[in-house]
């Protein structure tokens, strides 16, 4: 299951991500389509505009398959035959499709067939675990396990125009693999494009906390296949839908429970065994650089003492560490961008 998701990268910052090779190797950048329709958050619910990565020949034809954009689309597939003249009467609900009945369904059959095959991007998604014998749910932040190098700069550097013909090495994010339509409103209009997100069984490391998972595009081979819908078959891309074991997660606060909250700690890691919220400290810098990344279309103002007082403390000692091994330390690095040299190192907590 995917229900709520982070994306709260600049535009600009979240194209260099998405930076590719074309056929003769050469970095290419995504260009985008209706790009002041994005709007970073870090809490991205149904209904909610995410940006999705999609061939350009799908809007341009005669354009090379293999070329990308960047479309924002509602999340919650509209089907192009709905009759219905406001999406949001749509009886059922769309932001998911198993991909076990995708063939069965005629609502993503149907775009599935015409090659409308996208991939949602997200910084990662958000699960929540049903605590045993309460009503009460933890919710976690699931993301790909990201390596850090000496060459990794910060989300500042990386928005610089000159940089932006090197390989992106900041955040990795999550590519999961998707369907869109486009749907006509009867009485005439703008097309309305939508998407699902793919699901399938939890990998796992990730079914103790819920028995689904988007499918996952690990790899830019697999994300080439999934969008090359002029080379590559509905068949030969449908085996690329499978659950994957490359991913990391930590616990996070029930602030995100809300879809309206939308700050940084909504994502930021918590230690499930600290009852009391701690006062801030200036250990967490790092994390908080990447996590207050701000949308260039506004400028907070400068942030007074006592409110820098108030915030959470994001803190390496109260980070939830995985009871399951990855295959490359996410959750590691997540811990080095908020440690600082002599801190305490963090405590064990419990299995779950």
């Amino acid at each position: 299951m995917c229900g709520r998701t982070s994306c709260h990268l600049p535009r600009d910052v979240l194209t260099r991500a998405c930076a590719y090779r074309g056929p003769q190797g050469e970095l290419r950048l995504p260009q985008w389509r209706d790009p002041d329709k994005y709007l970073p958050s870090y809490n991205k619910s149904p209904r909610s505009d995410s940006p999705v990565l999609l061939s350009r020949l799908h809007f341009e034809k005669g354009a090379d398959s293999s070329e990308r954009i960047i479309v924002p689309m509602r999340w919650g597939l509209v089907p192009s035959w709905f009759k219905e003249g406001d999406p949001s009467k749509l009886q059922f609900n769309t932001s998911n499709c198993r991909s076990e009945t995708i063939m069965e369904k005629w609502s993503f059959k149907v775009p599935l067939g015409k090659g409308r095959r996208c991939v949602v991007l997200a910084d990662g998604f958000y699960e929540w675990q049903q605590n045993q014998g309460t009503s009460q749910r933890q919710p976690y932040f699931i993301y790909f396990p990201q390596v850090k190098t000496e060459k990794s700069v910060s989300i500042d550097a990386a928005n610089c125009p000159k940089d932006w013909e090197k390989d992106w090495n900041n955040w990795r994010l999550l590519t999961m693999a998707g369907i869109f339509d486009c749907w006509e409103p009867p009485e005439g209009g703008d097309c309305l494009y939508s998407y699902t997100v793919i699901t399938v069984d939890s990998c796992k490391s990730l079914n103790n906390i819920h028995h689904r998972m988007p499918a996952i595009l690990d790899g830019e081979e697999a994300v080439s296949k999934w969008l090359d819908f002029g080379e590559v078959s509905t068949q030969e891309a449908l085996k690329l839908i499978h659950p994957i074991e490359n991913i990391t997660f930590h616990p996070v606060s029930p602030v995100v429970n809300n879809f309206r909250n939308n700050t940084p700690e909504c994502l930021a890691p918590v230690d499930l065994l600290v009852k009391k919220e701690p006062k801030a400290s200036g250990s967490s810098q790092m994390m908080l650089q990447w996590l207050a990344t701000e949308s260039p279309k506004k400028e907070e103002p400068k942030t007074s003492q006592k409110t820098e007082l108030d915030m959470p403390r994001w803190s390496s000692q109260f980070v939830q560490k995985s009871p399951f091994p990855t295959k490359r330390g996410g959750a590691r690095l997540l811990e080095s961008w908020l440690k600082q040299e002599g801190e305490p190192a963090a405590k064990r907590p419990h299995s779950h």
